[in-house]
């Protein structure tokens, strides 16, 4: 069994928790995820099957789009819905018109430093286990990009949004930061991921109907195709021949090639994925190759 399984994440689970769901459901050890979802968040968790997690770094790399709510008016310390309570701020009048003109200011680059609650490590240690024992260290901000924040709904202290950004970005910061350009304070108290890169919400599969799915024998016939990990990248066809050359990790030489360093996917005829390359000096490098 090989390919990207498109699953449906369920709130109050962790990433790993849901590897070791399908691990334990298909008894196949070779699974990982593609980037942590927040326990209390639900949605779109793509997990790397079998060669596929050959591939996960380019799942890594994909935008995301979420479903957030912004509870205005009360800090927490981790910037959602789960910490303590830190401060509470009178929330200004705010009508659709002000939230949105604010959101739009958000939209392009910016620099974003990560919360101490979060899973990324300094000297080796998890900053959520060291925010745990009371400390605060030093974060380097990230440029990070918002493509579009569109308001979907503004009731009394809450503000229910859509969000399109790259990796890497956290939504309880954005909560935080919004709720500070409005002129309080706030948290993260939804967050719900509706896609990340293709792999979006409508084609994703719960737990349960994983289970039927393999009870059946049928959850092979669901998995995404190994290649929609890496749609980002150009393409090329080689002859069977070529094919083979490169399987034995040797260059092969083309012509009309995509300029010099870039990674792109490489497929034999009848559209079979061959390798992940790159360009050389007219020539085509195999980064991973395929069986």
């Amino acid at each position: 069994m090989k390919g990207v399984l498109n699953l449906l994440k369920p709130p109050g689970m962790t990433s790993h928790d849901a590897v070791s769901v399908i691990r334990r459901l298909t008894g196949i050890r070779k699974i990982g995820h593609t980037g942590t979802l927040d326990p209390g968040a639900a949605g779109v968790l793509p997990l790397c099957i079998g060669q596929a997690t050959r591939v996960a770094e380019y799942v890594l790399e994909m935008d995301k789009i979420y479903r957030a709510e912004l509870h205005l008016g009360v800090a927490t310390d981790t910037e959602d819905a789960a910490g303590k309570v830190i401060e509470e701020k009178a929330v200004p009048m705010l009508n659709f018109s002000d939230v949105e003109k604010v959101m739009a200011g958000f939209v392009g680059k910016r620099m974003q430093t990560p919360p101490m609650y979060s899973a990324l490590r300094v000297k080796g240690k998890k900053l959520y286990e060291i925010a745990r024992q009371g400390e605060t260290v030093e974060r380097q901000p990230r440029l990070v990009q918002f493509y579009q924040l569109q308001l979907l709904q503004l009731r009394g202290n809450k503000i229910l949004f859509d969000v399109a950004c790259s990796r890497g970005t956290y939504i309880r910061t954005l909560c935080r930061e919004l709720a500070a350009a409005l002129g309080t304070v706030g948290h993260m108290s939804f967050l719900l991921r509706l896609g990340v890169g293709p792999y979006t919400i409508a084609n994703s599969l719960t737990i349960e109907e994983c289970r039927l799915l393999q009870a059946e024998s049928k959850l092979p016939d669901f998995l995404q195709p190994l290649d929609t990990a890496l749609i980002s990248l150009p393409y090329i066809l080689i002859s069977a021949e070529e094919a083979q050359q490169l399987k034995y990790g040797r260059w092969i030489k083309l012509t009309k090639l995509p300029e010099e360093g870039t990674l792109v996917r490489v497929y034999a005829p009848e559209q079979q994925l061959v390798a992940v390359a790159q360009i050389e000096k007219n020539y085509v490098r195999p980064r991973k190759v395929f069986t």
